[in-house]
């Protein structure tokens, strides 16, 4: 054939721009996937918990501006009772509640630094500071343990959070809302809810109902969001929810089975965000386990990565969520008081850069160099004493339970000795910046010590050859403890933060056990 004829400079022509097209196509996904394993969940966000410790709105925004320059482009905001409900559910918001014109600035604000607010209402689990009113009694799955809505009362919760929903959308601007829907622990416990699960089994139960609040949401322009907990548990509740919805995987160092089999919530096809914690479990006022959270932030956020999920959701719970009741009567709550309270989040920023840094860094901390580095940067510390440093936050924190050391073999004058050798090495560290910040962490060390010290002497009360004799001397030890230093110092550093009453809660709160069992003993020895 000859090469001068005019078809054949047309299929060269045609052939060097197929070339080119499948150039050009092979080169976008290389650069697609380079930039994926580079970086990135298109959604990197923070979770704030504000059931308590609620936090005055310039820290907030504060905090936000520090998440922004870390390249965190999300917030979750767990406002429950903070939030400043509007006129017909205005019952449900405390005393620590924000302005809607706080709100609205707030969200104005974290958009402007290019981060996306999301609010997060529980509506299934975890609404004891809804169900506490009585007038939502009817929604109650249990009449003395308000922590559930009964799904089997669709119609009334629907209309519920109906108005709940609206009522944020008007606030906020994200495309989404969280629903929570984790921790369901009364599934099944009301009469009704029982029939229902005789008949069509426990995964109906939580699946219809779920699926009518995430219908809501829909219904409402917004994509719902939900704890992925219980939905692994019972995964053909899963089948009818809108493709819409987001599941979070939360894991906070433990199988990815824990919860149910996570090939099956894998297999739905939902979009799957995940969550490790830089405070949960054990963590209480006495303990903070920093070597949980470090590995938890090392092996779950890459672990998510090579699973495919498109977010990452640091959680930081300043308490369980779960609530233990006041009852004035037989059928009437008048308190709720919250079980397990965790050192406010002022003390956690080095957790905060861990997990920033882990993002930023194609999901890669090395825990021992990253505190080094950090005690170098951040406080100025030389490389010997950020050694000493590193020693003191690893040091093992594990809890007491009536008395018996768990997770370990310990005794508890073992930790006591561990606890005195690490608030000694912070107590002799000198940072040249950073010095507020750095407080923390010796506060943080002493309240431990103050607890190990008051938990032996607890021990020795309970030992069944306890001898009365030995009283006065245990009342030396209770009166010897800096619990009114520690106070101060609590309130000082935590001021800028929190709310003065919030602080003076806290205190009296963490030191309720000390009190009780000095006016016990005082009242013996008279």
């Amino acid at each position: 054939m000859c090469n001068n004829h005019p078809h054949t400079h047309r299929l060269l022509e045609l052939k060097k721009c197929m070339l080119l097209l499948f150039f050009l196509i092979f080169s976008f996904q290389v650069f697609t996937t380079a930039a994926q394993d580079k970086n990135e969940f298109p959604v990197r966000a923070f979770h704030l918990d504000l059931r308590i410790q609620v936090m005055k709105m310039p820290a907030l925004k504060t905090f936000a501006l520090k998440l922004s320059k870390g390249g965190i482009n999300t917030l979750i905001m767990e406002w429950e009772a903070s939030y400043p409900y509007a006129k017909q559910h205005a019952i449900i918001a405390n005393r620590y509640h924000y302005t809607v014109e706080e709100i609205k600035s707030f969200v104005a604000y974290c958009s402007s630094i290019g981060i996306d607010v999301i609010p997060l209402q529980q509506s299934f689990g975890h609404v004891e500071y809804i169900l506490k009113n009585y007038r939502y009694a009817d929604l109650r799955e249990d009449q003395k343990d308000y922590s559930q809505i009964n799904p089997i009362k669709e119609e009334g919760a629907k209309a519920l959070f109906t108005d709940l929903f609206k009522d944020m959308i008007s606030t906020h601007h994200s495309p989404y809302i969280h629903v929570g829907g984790d921790e369901t622990y009364l599934l099944g416990h009301s009469p009704a809810s029982q029939e229902k699960v005789k008949k069509l089994g426990m995964a109906r139960l939580y699946g219809d109902y779920i699926k009518m609040i995430c219908d809501v949401v829909v219904s409402l322009g917004k994509r719902p969001i939900i704890w992925a907990d219980i939905a692994m548990k019972y995964p053909e509740a899963l089948k009818n929810l809108p493709k819409q919805t987001v599941l979070v995987d939360w894991n906070y160092g433990w199988d990815l089975n824990r919860f149910g089999d996570h090939q099956k919530l894998m297999s739905y096809g939902f979009e799957i965000w995940g969550a490790p914690a830089l405070r949960s479990n054990p963590d209480n006022y006495f303990l903070t386990d920093w070597n949980k959270h470090f590995k938890n932030i090392t092996d779950f956020i890459p672990q998510s990565a090579k699973l495919g999920y498109k977010g990452m959701v640091m959680t930081s719970w300043s308490t369980s969520g779960v609530y233990s009741p006041v009852f004035e009567t037989h059928t009437d709550i008048y308190d709720l008081h919250a079980i397990r309270h965790v050192y406010p989040i002022t003390g956690f920023n080095i957790l905060v850069d861990a997990y920033i840094s882990s993002l930023n860094n194609g999901f890669v901390l090395n825990k021992d160099r990253f505190i080094e580095q950090y005690a170098i940067d951040k406080y100025a510390l030389n490389e010997a004493d950020a050694k000493r440093f590193r020693t003191a936050l690893s040091v093992r924190a594990f809890e007491i339970n009536q008395g018996k050391v768990t997770g370990g073999e310990q005794t508890i004058p073992q930790l006591l000795d561990s606890a005195q050798q690490a608030a000694a090495i912070f107590a002799g560290l000198n940072p040249a910046k950073n010095k507020p910040e750095f407080e923390h962490y010796r506060l943080m060390a002493d309240i431990r010590v103050q607890y190990l010290k008051y938990m032996q002497i607890e021990a020795a009360v309970n030992a069944p050859d306890f001898d009365p004799g030995t009283i006065p001397s245990l009342l030396k030890r209770l009166e010897a403890l800096p619990t009114k230093e520690i106070d101060k110092r609590f309130i000082k550093l935590n001021q800028d933060s929190f709310y003065l009453p919030e602080l003076k809660t806290e205190n009296a709160l963490r030191n309720k056990k000390i009190e009780l069992l000095y006016s016990t003993l005082s009242a013996k020895r008279n």
